[in-house]
């Protein structure tokens, strides 16, 4: 009788783990300033709040913030290597480009760089996501579209889900931007959050 109820007990346990280990999975950020918290706690910025806002969504996620303010494309292609080692997720969402555009680099090259991290992702079985990135129109409305084409058409030809960029919905309100004009305050985390945890639903 008692190893009866030991084998249904570990049998219970087996299962509890299975289940678990099913619902169990990993979103990387590797983003620049946007994400990285800049100018605040890193508690405050909008990936530390995801996890509540997907679980509340019935995805709950483990998330990991490789994001580092003033990275590029380049910076973020020279680290993804050993982020993707060191937590192998199950999904990467690239918020990258920004600085790109901020310092007028060659859209191919941007291009370049994000195709090949594309590559090292889907080489250990991840799923690539990308965020919409654009530069202001003071950069010349050539170079503008140049780099914001950039991503609508990477996301068609490698069947990669495109996320809007949420900097677009916060810049119109002044009271949640920084003095600089470009970095979302504190007071903007919480909806960022919420919002990217809608757009991140369906692809998790």
């Amino acid at each position: 009788m008692r190893r009866l109820l030991t084998f249904i007990l570990i049998l219970i346990s087996s299962q509890l783990l299975t289940v678990k280990a099913a619902y169990s999975q990993t979103l990387l950020i590797l983003g620049d300033s946007l994400s990285a918290g800049y100018n605040m706690p890193i508690e405050q910025s909008w990936p530390s709040l995801l996890p509540e806002q997907l679980n509340a969504l019935g995805k709950p996620t483990t998330v990991i913030n490789g994001s580092i303010s003033g990275d590029t494309t380049g910076n973020g292609l020279d680290r993804l290597p050993n982020l993707l080692k060191q937590h192998k997720p199950n999904y990467v969402l690239i918020e990258l480009g920004a600085n790109d555009g901020l310092r007028g680099f060659p859209p191919q090259k941007i291009n370049a760089n994000l195709e090949k991290m594309f590559a090292q992702i889907k080489a250990i079985n991840a799923q690539p996501l990308l965020m919409q990135i654009q530069v202001p129109p003071n950069y010349g409305k050539r170079y503008s579209q140049a780099f914001g084409s950039i991503y609508p058409k990477l996301s068609e030809k490698h069947a990669i889900p495109l996320l809007p960029f949420f900097l677009e919905q916060v810049i119109v309100k002044p009271e949640w931007m920084m003095k600089d004009g470009l970095h979302p305050k504190p007071e903007a985390q919480p909806w960022i959050a919420e919002f990217m945890a809608k757009e991140l639903q369906p692809y998790l």
